[in-house]
């Protein structure tokens, strides 16, 4: 899995942990540790952690004068891992030339650097994000390092039955469409028992969670469509302000990077980035360090649960929505044991994650197709969610979808499945 990722340009760490001539910051995905840093010109660099010399980690080293210096012999690197400075060794010495460092390229887009970990020769071009389709696109992001395997938080980001009990305090139902209230959501539904549809696509998969209206519904469905664009990113169904989606990066087996992110674009109004991160309670320098670790809330102090409010009327206790589904998801351990699970037919889309995740790693195993990069294949910056009131006989896969993807995804029948029954996940 983690080879058929290094095939994607990698969301590696957030543009804002940077500045020139600022201080190194250690990035680690698939295991692999980095250091990141931003040079005098503005342009960044990830390089190996473990400086070539002597392996002294360079997260303690220099950033200066368009480069980062070791701090144990003064050796410097550029951000494409050339050695521009050997002070240790003596002037005629050759092994400036041989001793280039482990050096990652780099992209910007969507608040985020992009790091390509594969072979040179299968790198693909970059291009705008699902979430950033363009450069105008206002983002904010809430982030936070947790302790628990990835593939069990994006299964929280394709599980739109939790949402109806677990966040029941903050996605409250009402009559009208669904909105975004300065410290909840609105949604037109009281039903918790949604209907899972999936539909199998060449870059992931699209799935509806299909519920009863409070208004009208004998005749219509309530839809929310969420959009997984694999590896890394799920699209989560937008209320009236602005659209949401997660991304969700390995560290290594046992720890993750999760991000949540709220963007717009010029049909909503937006959310800034300090805003967004009070909604979601994870306020750099009060729930999470600089370096976007936990300070406040974990599973030493059962993430501050408060039963008063529970009694109160809160469902769970715990503020903010991502600290409620980080409480369950590492409540799981750091790699869910999945054979104890008892699975129901809210559970569909669960199943077909993990369906389409094997079958991709086994395809890449055999010929190096790479899930997301195959043809005929649209660009990402196309690919949405959706939510919303319809009538029943409008179809779903529709909904939301460019007339562009409709007809790749029509061409694409023979790749589609749709599952009504949690006996045929069975």
């Amino acid at each position: 899995m983690g080879r058929l990722m290094r095939r994607h340009w990698v969301p590696a760490i957030l543009s804002e942990q940077l500045r020139s001539d600022g201080r190194p910051v250690r990035v680690q995905l698939f295991g692999e540790k980095l250091v990141a840093f931003r040079d005098s010109d503005g342009k960044v660099g990830l390089l190996g952690e473990a400086c070539p010399h002597r392996k002294a980690s360079l997260a303690f080293g220099r950033n200066e004068e368009c480069g980062l210096r070791c701090l144990y012999h003064g050796w410097k690197f550029d951000t494409e891992g050339n050695v521009l400075d050997m002070p240790s060794e003596p002037r005629e010495s050759v092994l400036r030339e041989k001793a280039r460092h482990v050096a990652y390229p780099t992209r910007e887009a969507g608040e985020f650097v992009w790091t390509y970990m594969g072979p040179a020769d299968a790198m693909p071009a970059f291009e705008q994000p699902s979430w950033a389709p363009d450069e105008n696109t206002r983002v904010a992001i809430a982030k936070i390092e947790l302790p628990c395997n990835w593939a069990q938080i994006m299964e929280g980001q394709i599980d739109s039955a939790h949402s109806s009990s677990l966040h029941s305090s903050d996605m409250r139902p009402a009559k009208g469409e669904a909105t975004a209230k300065t410290d909840h959501w609105v949604r037109p539904s009281t039903d918790k028992n949604p209907r899972i549809q999936v539909q199998l696509t060449n870059y992931g998969m699209r799935y509806a969670a299909i519920r009863r209206p409070i208004t009208n519904a004998n005749t219509h469905d309530y839809v929310r469509i969420t959009t997984y664009v694999a590896p890394f990113a799920a699209l989560i169904p937008p209320n009236s302000s602005y659209n949401v989606a997660s991304v969700i990066v390995p560290r290594n087996d046992n720890s993750s990077y999760f991000h949540f992110i709220a963007w717009a674009g010029d049909d909503k109004v937006g959310i800034d980035t300090d805003t967004w991160r009070k909604f979601c309670v994870l306020v750099v320098g009060d729930d999470v360090d600089a370096d976007f670790k936990p300070i406040k809330r974990n599973a030493g102090n059962d993430y501050l649960q408060d039963r008063e409010l529970m009694e109160a009327g809160h469902f769970t206790g715990i503020p903010g929505i991502p600290n409620q589904d980080i409480a369950m998801w590492e409540s799981m351990g750091s790699i869910a044991d999945r054979t104890q699970e008892r699975l129901g037919a809210s559970d569909i889309a669960i199943v077909q994650f993990r369906r389409l995740m094997i079958e991709a790693v086994n395809s890449f195993e055999k010929n190096e197709q790479v899930i997301g990069h195959i043809e005929p294949r649209l660009r990402q910056a196309k690919l949405c969610s959706y939510q919303g009131v319809v009538e029943k006989t409008l179809p779903w896969r529709t909904l939301g979808a460019s007339d562009e993807e409709v007809a790749l995804l029509q061409g694409l029948e023979q790749d589609e499945t749709e599952i009504e029954m949690a006996g045929a996940v069975a």
